[in-house]
Order: structure tokens, then sequence, then C-alpha cells
């Protein structure tokens, strides 16, 4: 279960979230959600090794070149990591979560990793799985929460 005051805590104190698995396909809910973040004032850091851009949004290969550019152009680095990947494809995502010090984990609906998830709370890292970031946003502007 996840903890409404975290979602919270993530959604106010976050700025620059890096979506991890961001489709330039219009219709995937990865390319919606991303944009929509962006819309909604946060940095978004496109996560995907196949593509250079998104909607004007220059893709990183890795989240270790997306926390690289973002320490540049901001002194602080990611935030949050938004995942929008296969459930096995988690424990890499979450080394890489722990090394560069990133303080927030999102796992999208259906992304579920419990092992990935108790390694990357015992290192420190506040974490939601199985959740859409879209939809507790939205419920978070309109007054839904904390």
């Amino acid at each position: 279960m996840n903890d409404p005051t975290i979602i919270d805590e993530m959604l106010r104190a976050t700025r620059t979230i890096a979506v991890v698995g961001m489709s330039d396909k219009s219709w995937r809910a990865s390319h919606n959600i991303g944009r929509y973040l962006a819309s909604q004032g946060y940095t978004v850091f496109p996560v995907n090794p196949t593509l250079s851009e998104i909607d004007g949004l220059k893709c990183y290969a890795t989240l270790e070149a997306a926390q690289a550019v973002a320490k540049t152009e901001s002194g602080a680095g990611i935030d949050l990591v938004d995942v929008f990947r296969a459930s096995e494809n988690v424990p890499p995502i979450v080394d890489d979560v722990i090394r560069l010090g990133i303080p927030y984990l999102w796992l999208q609906d259906g992304v579920i990793h419990e092992e990935a998830i108790a390694r990357a709370r015992e290192a420190g890292v506040k974490c939601v799985q199985d959740d859409c970031i879209f939809r507790e946003h939205a419920r978070f502007a309109a007054g839904g929460l904390g």
C-alpha cells in the first residue's frame, strides 16, 4: 500500500522528473503523462536509449546521463524517477536511483517489484509502486491530497 503522505510530499517537493521508458508514440501512457508533467511545471527528462527527442524534449540513453545534465542545469539534479518499464526491468533502475542519490521513485500502474522497492527504501529512497502519477497529481492539484 502506498502512503498518501509520501505521495503528497513527492508531488510538493519534486521539480525535476526523469521519465524512464517515455515513448514518442502519442497513444502511449508514458508519452502523455510525460507531456502532462511538463505542462504542470515539472522539468522532464525522458530516458529512452532508442530516441533522441520527444516533443522537443531531449532524450537521454541512461538515468545517469539525465542526472548529469539535470545537475548542470539546476545544480540539484533529478528529484523523482517515474518508471514506465516492465517490472523485471526495475532492479537495475533502483540500483541507479540509489547510486545517483535520487530521493523519490515512482513505479507506474502495473509496475511492481517488491524486492527492489524494499532495497530502495532501505537506502532511504521514498517509493510508490503500482500507481499512476497523473491520477495522483490530478487529485493533488484538485486539493484531494494532504
